[in-house]
């Protein structure tokens, strides 16, 4: 037996709850007034219950009507997005869209960059994670990402195209009240001095790195798993250690975060770094995923 519901008459339901009357709701669908009328008596003799009181001059949703005309607008959003996504489908558009970033990179420029790629491509499911060091190249290899933004040269990849995008500079900082953060220019830091002090540093959570240091200069060492572990344990004077600069811009404008006296970790302190978007040279990407690296590359060019 067919379901006499139709989304012609889910439609009509929401039309004239959202306009106020069955004149302006077939206005609204381009319809004639009769035919939204006898829409709304085939949905109510469907459902068995009055959906509009309509003794008065305007038509008034009873009870039952507003309580179905939630779940009619579910129906008719759900189908939509099912449209849109068909739609998609037909001219190749990805079902999701996969991005892993180095958790150097700062992430209001990625979500930026997928709230404009939505206007676009509102069908696409999006899935994002922030992995430190090898993560985000792993997840390429390993096929849990489209897309990677990867920061430094040291996990570059035969099989992992690289476009290179922006830089991240990463500041040797320590706590106002630190050992390290009461020298002056006039008597720098040396190395050997460094090593004396706790030097807090990210631990990569894939064997990318197996067998490999990452500027570790002191055999005292605080591994963490989260660069937000590392800000936090830095700014509580436990040790000193490198963060990015875009991530401790006020901290060290505040005077709570400290440049370390020292020109053997860069000039200032400092550390740049090349960004790259990547991908997989066997994984092209689609509509969206490029829509996505053009929407980046605006955002980071205008500074947002």
């Amino acid at each position: 037996m067919l379901d006499a519901l139709t989304l012609d008459q889910m439609r009509a339901l929401v039309a004239i709850a959202d306009t106020g009357s069955f004149r302006m709701a077939a206005q609204r669908l381009s319809r004639v007034q009769s035919a939204v009328s006898h829409a709304i008596a085939n949905l109510e003799a469907e459902l068995g219950v009055i959906l509009f009181d309509r003794s008065g001059h305007r038509p008034i949703l009873t009870p039952e009507g507003k309580a179905l005309l939630a779940n009619a607008r579910d129906i008719l959003l759900r189908v939509d997005a099912m449209r849109a996504r068909a739609r998609g489908l037909g001219h190749g558009v990805e079902l999701e869209l996969s991005v892993t970033v180095d958790t150097l990179f700062p992430m209001g420029q990625i979500g930026a960059a997928l709230a404009a790629l939505r206007l676009t491509y509102p069908s696409v499911a999006l899935r994002v994670a922030v992995e430190p060091m090898g993560g985000p190249p792993a997840a390429l290899l390993e096929d849990r990402s489209l897309l990677a933004v990867m920061v430094g040269e040291d996990f570059r990849h035969p099989r992992i195209a690289l476009e290179a995008i922006t830089a991240v500079t990463q500041v040797a900082v320590a706590a106002a009240g630190h050992p390290l953060a009461l020298r002056s220019a006039d008597a720098p830091v040396e190395v050997a001095e460094l090593a004396d002090h706790l030097q807090i540093v990210l631990s990569d959570p894939t064997p990318l790195s197996e067998g490999r240091e990452f500027n570790v200069l002191s055999p005292r060492t605080c591994r963490v798993n989260t660069q937000d572990t590392k800000y936090r344990l830095i700014a509580a004077g436990l040790g000193w250690g490198r963060l990015p600069s875009w991530l401790i811009r006020d901290d060290i404008a505040a005077g709570r975060l400290v440049r370390i006296a020292t020109t053997s970790l860069g000039r200032d302190a400092q550390y740049p770094q090349e960004v790259y978007l990547a991908h997989r040279l066997d994984k092209p990407l689609g509509p969206a995923a490029r829509a996505f690296r053009e929407h980046l590359k605006v955002i980071i060019a205008h500074g947002e």
